[in-house]
Formats: structure tokens, sequence, C-alpha cells
């Protein structure tokens, strides 16, 4: 009788997700990710300017505490969906709210 390990060759990438998946971390991997995302993506001014930032149900919240890059941002949130997706490497955000 063969070890099953002998007989079934995974990639190291294919356990990690099996493990992920079975233990229900990708939603909390996900929130860590789009929070590195934004932090590197939008730049330390920015950032400086980000009290806190929640990602739940592919929504993404980010509290500023200026109105006035709040209004800047606004206009631009399709793009900043984009830039943020494109920097993850999947379509994660699927809605940005600014507060």
């Amino acid at each position: 009788m063969k070890n099953k390990r002998a007989r079934e060759e995974q990639s190291m990438k294919d356990l990690m997700d099996i493990f992920k998946q079975k233990h229900k971390l990708n939603p909390g991997l996900d929130k860590v990710d789009v929070e590195k995302a934004w932090m590197n993506e939008l730049g330390p001014a920015i950032k400086n300017y980000t009290d806190t930032i929640r990602f739940k149900n592919n929504i993404l919240t980010v509290h500023l505490s200026s109105s006035t890059l709040r209004e800047e941002l606004s206009y631009g949130k399709a793009k900043i969906i984009k830039r943020l997706n494109e920097s993850l490497g999947r379509e994660l955000i699927q809605k940005l709210i600014l507060r």
C-alpha cells in the first residue's frame, strides 16, 4: 500500500489554497491585502489622511480625516477601484465608500 503523499503531488500554492478554504481564512487575508493595496497604490499623502479601512462583502469603506480629499477622491472612484483590483490581481473590490 502506497503512501497517499507519494501518489498525489500538489504544488505549494494548491496546498495553501486548500488550507485557506478549509480554515476559512480567505476573508481575513483579503482584508489585509486590500488595506495594503490602498496604502501602496494611493501613496503616503493619502495614507496620512486615512483613519480607518474596512472591507466586507466586496465593499471597501474608507474613513478620511479630510473632507476636501474625500470630495476629490469621490470623482475618481471607478478609477481607484480599477487600480486597486489590478494591484490585487483579481476583481475583489466592487464598491468604494468614502466617509
